[in-house]
């Protein structure tokens, strides 16, 4: 059986050879005098040569800044203006298409696409033409001994948010000390379960925190790694079968769409292989995840924290089954608080924001926003918007995002759970539910719905299938259909690219 290798796509390289690239991008950066704590931006689809990059960088104590290459030239201009890398390693046709964000300033690496060479790759031809001073990566690692002074203090990556109101912010933390990389370990381990012994699965863009620690994890332990260069919910089933996968990292938006496939492509692969399958990055219906239990076993876990705030819950199937919607209690060493108005504690079972920290996970910085970094504080904890409760036993239940919260009437309405009732709509393939200004409530509900190829369902029935299930205050009063929904490939939902327009000219936004 096949061991030690990374898989992508049709690809595969060994652990041995990615680790050797690694080194000889870490002797090429020092080579251009990148020092600790300088920065080295990446532009690139899940590919070996994004964990060159972030290797070689973290070698030598510098920071890897993945980029999201789904964003346009603005918003590529800002993250780079605004974490200042002095490198920028990219695909050369996704560059091609933010070419104008680009700083002339910057020591720029291309990475073909196709063919065997860059000669054969006509973005790449296209790219040296616009960037002449530009660099092949793999014919400039060529060029250098791997590294074999003593590695600095690894620095990780500087994560940006997704932006969902305004600008991203850059999470920047500092090296860990030995204890806090002892703990780390224990707790990745704990989490996604990826060690030696393993064989894992990571799904979504590395330039995301859960697949970029996940990724890093399985391609430094796990005996073999495979990432999809896209998310295809057939393939995922075709690469657990294929290749024994035990351990898998996703986002609940994957099992949605694995759920939606017809019930023979379901039950045509052999799953059993299947140990630990632990998802993040978002909530998940209650009933996407008793469906999804009763098909894959009680293998499925659950992890709440952040890029800020690090691990800070974690949840098995069998807690889950007890506690239907959990995210679990929290890991060892965690302080958590539920706070309400005027940031006052709130008993169990009481509503408020969720403010939490793993000290495991270090310190951060949001780069230049000193303010911001102390408005999310509350005693050494830390907040991530969202909303929720802990019970007696001390599991805790997320509602909702402090800023999805829709206020109808003096009522509290948690999209979240709306939306999970929608997407167990047969013909609903996917979902937002947001709030618009009404001159009567303050706010009144709104649902976007894209519906399955082929439906036929209209508004009517879906408001029908809601109020079945639902209090009738929950039930948007209007319903917007959508060819698609503005996701990230993270499955991260960008609800203000829904509700702006809807609050274009008013005084508030909320």
């Amino acid at each position: 059986m096949l061991r030690d290798a990374i898989i992508i796509g049709d690809r595969m390289v060994t652990r041995d050879e990615l680790f050797e690239q690694g080194l000889r991008a870490a002797r090429g950066f020092h080579s251009l005098g990148l020092g600790e704590n300088d920065a080295v931006a990446i532009l690139m689809r899940n590919d070996f040569s994004f964990f060159e990059a972030s290797r070689g960088a973290s070698t030598i104590g510098v920071y890897a800044v993945p980029l999201n290459w789904h964003n346009k030239s603005d918003e590529i201009a800002y993250v780079l203006g605004d974490a200042k890398p002095r490198v920028l390693v990219a695909h050369s046709d996704v560059l091609l298409g933010v070419d104008d964000a680009i700083p002339n300033t910057m020591e720029l690496f291309l990475v073909p696409t196709e063919g065997n060479s860059a000669e054969q790759c006509e973005a790449t031809v296209k790219a040296r033409q616009l960037f002449p001073e530009a660099r092949i990566w793999d014919e400039w690692l060529q060029e250098f001994d791997p590294w074999t002074e003593a590695a600095k203090a690894p620095r990780g990556a500087i994560l940006y948010t997704s932006g969902t109101t305004g600008r991203p912010k850059a999470v920047r933390k500092p090296s860990m000390t030995p204890e806090q990389m002892e703990q780390f370990t224990k707790f990745q381990r704990l989490t996604f379960g990826i060690g030696p012994g393993t064989r894992a699965l990571v799904l979504g863009p590395l330039y995301h925190a859960m697949p970029d620690a996940s990724g890093r994890a399985a391609v430094a332990e796990a005996d073999i790694a495979v990432l999809q260069p896209k998310f295809d919910a057939e393939g995922v089933l075709r690469i657990i079968d294929e290749h024994k996968i035990t351990h898998v990292a996703l986002v609940p938006t994957a099992f949605v769409r694995l759920l939606k496939l017809p019930r023979d492509v379901r039950h045509r692969y052999d799953l059993s292989s299947l140990r630990s399958v632990t998802h993040t990055g978002g909530p998940c219906p209650p009933e996407v995840k008793r469906e999804m239990i009763d098909w894959w076993g009680p293998v499925i876990n659950e992890v709440y924290g952040g890029t800020e705030q690090g691990v800070t819950f974690f949840c098995r199937s069998p807690d889950w089954l007890r506690y239907p919607g959990t995210v679990g209690k929290p890991l060892d060493g965690t302080r958590y608080a539920v706070l309400g108005d005027g940031r006052t504690p709130l008993p169990a079972g009481q509503i408020g924001e969720i403010y939490a920290r793993n000290p495991a996970y270090g310190d951060f910085t949001y780069v230049g926003r000193d303010q911001q970094r102390r408005e999310v504080e509350y005693e050494g904890l830390i907040t991530l918007g969202d909303i929720g409760y802990v019970n007696e036993e001390g599991f805790l239940f997320l509602c909702d995002r402090k800023n999805d919260m829709v206020i109808s009437g003096g009522v509290n309405i948690y999209p979240a759970e709306i939306e999970a009732v929608l997407l167990m709509h047969p013909e609903v393939r996917d979902c937002a539910v947001y709030g618009v200004p009404d001159d009567d409530l303050g706010e009144s509900l709104v649902a976007a719905v894209q519906l399955r190829d082929c439906a036929i369902a209209d508004a009517e029935d879906i408001r029908a299938y809601l109020k079945e299930r639902l209090t009738n205050y929950k039930v948007p009063r209007k319903i917007e259909f959508h060819g698609s929904l503005p996701r990230e490939d993270s499955g991260k939902l960008l609800k203000r690219k829904l509700r702006d327009p809807h609050w274009k000219g008013r005084q508030r936004a909320i």
